[in-house]
């Protein structure tokens, strides 16, 4: 019963009872045919139409049934040869496995509780029989709870397999990165166009402000330091603007945004980016996040006095290898950034490969999907 998600053996036997029920069905429909007064291809037509429309049918009839005993998330019915072909043997042979089991594992105990309205039963088989029927009713309920799991088990398998369902959870992933990049986007856009241009005024006025002041007064002196400071707010506002959504690889692409990078960098950075165009925006994005996260890594963690970035697009795929002279030894459970560059990179349908041997060189490699670049 391991199978299960239900604690009831009532839908494990209704679960059954629907299968075993339609395979029944059909046969009886189909024997009705050939018991019809129609012509002979007439009849072997119809039959035929029967089991092909049963067989279509039983795909879609195994989703609402596994309800019954599998009480986990039911993805959308895949349908195509994979949902025909489980009709097929549904219908002809497992439909029937279903019901045998259950005719099987119940048929002794009701054989037992009907023992009193036998005629041919003795007066102790009629106190003794229901008695042990009643006990065995327990026992016949796991066979058919476990049959059932099985089944479940196996329908889950074949109608929806576990490609399918990990193919729903990349696409969710993009989705979900796809709406924190719009709204990074967002916040970026709210801070650029309010909290930004309040402080240029601010600062605008306080600078106007000390102008109107006598030199060298303490009101002078004060109005001073709130410019100074409102220009150091400024700043820092700007740097995050930059960090949440660089205009500048918006406007001008992932080259110019990784020269600017590089150029921020306290360690020397060369650069070797041979692209042919604009990349899609969420390939440019991860890759300029990337880069960044990993050209900070190496400033923090690494010791190096040079580093090294190189970016090529070769069979529609963005290839940004990130290498330093440094001590190497990186380690993912340190806690340097590494699994949150894997888990972004893994966002976008790319790979993350390191070599980061004791002593060094390290070399981070970012594989990711971009298509053909445009002009």
């Amino acid at each position: 019963m391991g199978f299960l998600r239900t604690a009831w053996p009532w839908r494990a036997l209704g679960y059954l009872l629907s299968g075993g029920m339609f395979a029944t069905g059909v046969y009886i429909g189909v024997g009705g045919l050939f018991g019809a007064a129609l012509g002979t291809v007439a009849r072997v037509l119809c039959a035929g139409a029967v089991l092909v429309f049963a067989a279509a049918l039983a795909g879609p009839l195994e989703r609402r049934r596994l309800s019954l005993v599998d009480r986990g998330e039911r993805p959308e019915f895949p349908g195509g040869p994979r949902a025909v072909g489980y009709g097929v043997v549904s219908v002809l042979a497992v439909g029937w496995m279903d019901l045998g089991v259950v005719l099987v594992s119940l048929g002794i105990p009701g054989f037992l509780l009907l023992a009193p309205f036998q005629p041919t039963a003795t007066p102790w088989q009629t106190v003794a029989g229901p008695v042990a029927g009643a006990l065995l009713l327990p026992v016949a309920a796991y066979p058919v709870a476990a049959w059932a799991g099985v089944r479940a088990a196996v329908a889950r398998a074949v109608l929806f397999p576990k490609d399918r369902e990990l193919g729903e959870v990349v696409r969710s992933r993009a989705r979900l990165v796809d709406a924190f990049e719009t709204e990074r986007r967002r916040i970026e856009r709210d801070l650029h166009d309010g909290a930004q241009q309040r402080l240029v005024a601010l600062t605008m006025k306080l600078g106007l402000a000390g102008l109107d002041l006598p030199p060298g007064s303490a009101a002078a002196k004060e109005v001073g330091e709130a410019h100074a400071l409102a220009k150091e707010a400024l700043t820092e506002l700007r740097e995050l603007i930059r960090g949440i959504h660089p205009q500048i690889l918006t406007e001008r692409g992932l080259p110019a945004a990784a020269r600017d990078i590089a150029g921020r960098c306290p360690v020397p950075t060369d650069l070797d980016l041979d692209l042919p165009g604009r990349l899609p925006a969420t390939v440019e994005q991860t890759a300029y996040y990337v880069t960044v996260e990993a050209l900070t890594n190496i400033a923090r963690h690494s010791g190096a006095d040079r580093c090294r970035v190189t970016a090529r697009c070769h069979g529609g795929v963005l290839r940004l290898d990130i290498e330093d002279n440094g001590s190497g030894d990186a380690d993912p459970a340190r806690g340097t950034g590494l699994v949150g560059l894997a888990d972004r990179i893994a966002a976008a349908d790319g790979r993350m490969l390191l070599s980061s041997p004791p002593g060094g060189p390290t070399l981070l490699r970012a594989e990711i999907p971009c298509g053909s670049p445009s002009a």
